[in-house]
């Protein structure tokens, strides 16, 4: 006999505005704890000094996942010239120290070379596995790690402010794997000086903006009437870029047991099979047949 899950079946994501000091782990088990949620996850990771954006999906929207952490985000950072640190941001050590501080002119020329396809080697402190283990945690054992260089994509990369003669801020649009750390590291060097980041904000994830983040004191605080509650999002919002396929409740019933079913003139491709408002599968259309790939328990 199956043990019964804990917690409550709700099914959706949450945008929550992530707070500085916190990982993106803890602020699942938080949101958890407030909703009682089944189930939780996140759609990539944010670095416990940096706040923003970070979706959750709660219940089956945790199926969903890979959709959003494939999606292009957005961040707002801000740069401190001068030092770099063995992390690439203010919480780490200073390694080496620089006098030169770039101009505008200066910054704004060198915007083009990071556009575009980039080559990246990813801060030693991150959570990339190295033979199994995870970087950060040979970094902090001493180990002397070679990071394997990795191709990614700055859509944009905008100069915002000379904040002081120490600091300046930016915006970017980048491809999943983006180490804004890295980018900020790499930058500075171009420039002929050092820099790491003093500020981090994730402003979009595919579709959650900030502008409709909420804080995990105000989910607490609205939680505390479920049905009057408007911030959560259906779980399809993170396969607005999938076509739904609408199917019959007699086939429905067919695709929660894992049987594929005819849906004549439907292009080939991934879709959501939809019956009426409820998503049933994720699901490989060929040849005019349906088969499910990643049912919905709803």
């Amino acid at each position: 006999m199956a043990r019964k899950k804990r917690g409550e079946p709700i099914h959706g994501w949450l945008n929550i505005d992530k707070p500085a000091g916190m990982s993106s782990a803890a602020v699942v088990g938080a949101v958890k704890r407030i909703t009682n949620a089944q189930k939780a996850g996140h759609a990539g990771t944010l670095d416990p000094f940096a706040t923003g954006v970070l979706p959750i999906a709660l219940g089956e929207a945790t199926k969903t996942v890979s959709y959003i952490v494939d999606d292009l985000k957005e961040y707002s950072f801000t740069t401190r010239w001068g030092e770099a640190r063995n992390t690439d941001d203010i919480e780490g050590e200073v390694t080496k120290t620089s006098e030169t501080r770039p101009n505008e002119a200066q910054i704004i020329s060198a915007l083009p070379k990071f556009t575009g396809l980039v080559r990246q080697i990813p801060p030693v402190y991150s959570a990339i596995k190295i033979d199994g283990k995870r970087a950060y945690k040979l970094a902090r054992e001493g180990a002397d790690i070679v990071m394997p260089e990795r191709e990614i994509t700055i859509h944009k990369f905008s100069f915002e402010n000379i904040l002081d003669i120490d600091h300046a801020s930016f915006h970017v649009k980048c491809s999943k794997g983006t180490y804004i750390r890295a980018l900020a590291r790499d930058f500075a060097l171009e420039l002929g000086t050092y820099a790491h980041l003093s500020q981090l904000r994730r402003t979009k994830v595919g579709p959650f903006l900030e502008k409709s983040a909420i804080s995990l004191d105000m989910l607490e605080k609205l939680w505390q009437c479920p049905a009057e509650f408007e911030d959560l999002l259906p779980l399809t919002t993170a396969l607005d870029d999938i076509p739904a396929v609408a199917i019959t409740e007699t086939q429905a019933d067919r695709v929660r047991h894992g049987n594929d079913v005819a849906v004549p003139n439907t292009v080939d491709g991934i879709v959501c099979a939809m019956n009426e408002d409820i998503p049933v599968s994720i699901a490989r259309v060929e040849n005019g047949i349906l088969y499910p790939v990643r049912v919905f328990n709803i």
